[in-house]
């Protein structure tokens, strides 16, 4: 009772709290435009947040060929790695406030993204990451910030939030704010035409997890469902098709556009236990978000079907897998087994190798204590369903 009061007291609380929307560029060299856009918005010096394998490929040259041709000076931080440390987003602070920047650029997957906002933040407040998680203590507007995403997958390029790692206790926290969302969102495909399969999968089914834990839970609107089903369709009819053949365009830039929508929708009305046990893996064992999510999505609809299979039928039928001919508890039913065929295709494991079996009592703490009144879940797991959920995880013997 006490989980549903707090929940509906947050749901109103989400409405009364407006979430800019990005503005939007996508298209085929999109990229192109950042010179142009950047001016647009009052950044004169940005700084680029991205990685080193962003800069081996070639990557992060289309940005900076853009900015050299305009005649606008940057810094290039590319020492993102996965999972962005509070450590490493004070040095990318540093590099900011040395070098007198006065824009952010984040370019690259979640990491280069969450990190950059981790940076904006912390140089707007002109304080240390670590004193702004938890959520609202930026309130402040950042500094000139576009987002450009390299993969289709995390959405964070539409999203309140940056997630952080503190690698002393093994886990991650995030920095929840309205300002947060970048001030332009550009989605070019050609950055995303190299992406390995591997990577087109497990990000792809991140998108998708967003999608669907935003529609299925209790803050879900009629704006924030609209824009998960329309992530649901897209992701299922372009995602097979995006990891068969990566120089596939067109599957490319809808993948983008879904994980844009996606972003949108759960950033508005929130995740679920697939993101709080996901979190987890990644705190403990470095298991890449998108990978977790793909691993733990399957186990957490089964668990939630009975709460949640009016909202499954109706997915079932955006993703093609259902028509209206079938019953509701027909077409739910196909939504999951969708889901796991979609991952079989994709060639997704269904196992963590490093998971270990003597951590399941801690993990499962840490999971069950990060959703409790924070996500609006269907359905409400506690400690012991979730050791049980996280048994079905380890590697066979």
């Amino acid at each position: 009772m006490l989980h549903q009061t707090v929940i509906q007291i947050r749901g109103q609380v989400n409405k009364l709290v407006p979430i800019p929307l990005p503005k939007l560029i996508e298209g085929e060299g999109a990229i192109t435009q950042t010179a142009a856009v950047l001016k647009e918005i009052g950044g004169a010096k940005p700084l680029i947040v991205t990685d080193a394998m962003l800069v081996k490929l070639g990557i992060a040259k289309h940005l900076t060929d853009a900015l050299d041709e305009a005649n606008i000076a940057y810094v290039l931080f590319d020492e993102v790695t996965p999972d962005p440390t509070l450590q490493l987003i004070g040095n990318g602070l540093q590099q900011y406030k040395q070098n007198g920047c006065d824009s952010v650029i984040a370019l690259g997957g979640g990491s280069p993204m969450d990190c950059a906002k981790g940076i904006a933040a912390s140089a707007v407040k002109n304080v240390e990451a670590r004193k702004l998680v938890g959520l609202l203590r930026v309130r402040k507007a950042l500094p000139p910030f576009i987002a450009i995403p390299t993969t289709a997958g995390t959405g964070s390029e539409a999203t309140v939030v940056a997630v952080v790692t503190d690698p002393d206790k093994k886990q991650k926290f995030t920095i929840v704010d309205p300002s947060l969302v970048p001030a332009v969102a550009i989605l070019d495909p050609l950055l995303m035409k190299g992406l390995p399969a591997k990577i087109t999968a497990e990000t792809g089914i991140d998108a998708l997890t967003h999608a669907v834990e935003s529609y299925i839970g209790y803050h879900a609107t009629e704006q924030t469902k609209a824009y998960g089903y329309d992530a649901v369709k897209r992701i299922f009819a372009y995602l097979p098709k995006a990891y068969a053949d990566g120089s596939d365009l067109e599957a490319r830039r809808q993948m983008s556009v879904a994980s844009f929508n996606a972003g949108v929708a759960f950033t508005r009305a929130s995740i679920g236990y697939v993101h709080a046990i996901a979190h987890q893996m990644g705190g403990y064992y470095h298991v890449p978000h998108g990978l977790a999510n793909a691993i733990i999505l399957p186990h957490i609809l089964e668990f939630s079907f009975e709460n949640a299979l009016c909202r499954y039928a109706e997915l079932a039928i955006a993703a093609g897998l259902a028509t209206n001919d079938d019953t509701q508890i027909e077409a739910a039913h196909k939504f999951v087994a969708g889901v796991k065929a979609l991952n079989k295709a994709l060639n997704i494991q269904s196992d963590i190798p490093a998971l270990k079996e003597s951590d399941i009592p801690a993990l499962a703490k840490r999971a069950v204590r990060e959703a409790y009144c924070d996500y609006p879940v269907p359905k409400l797991m506690n400690k012991a369903q979730c050791e049980n959920l996280l048994k079905k995880l380890l590697p066979a013997a």
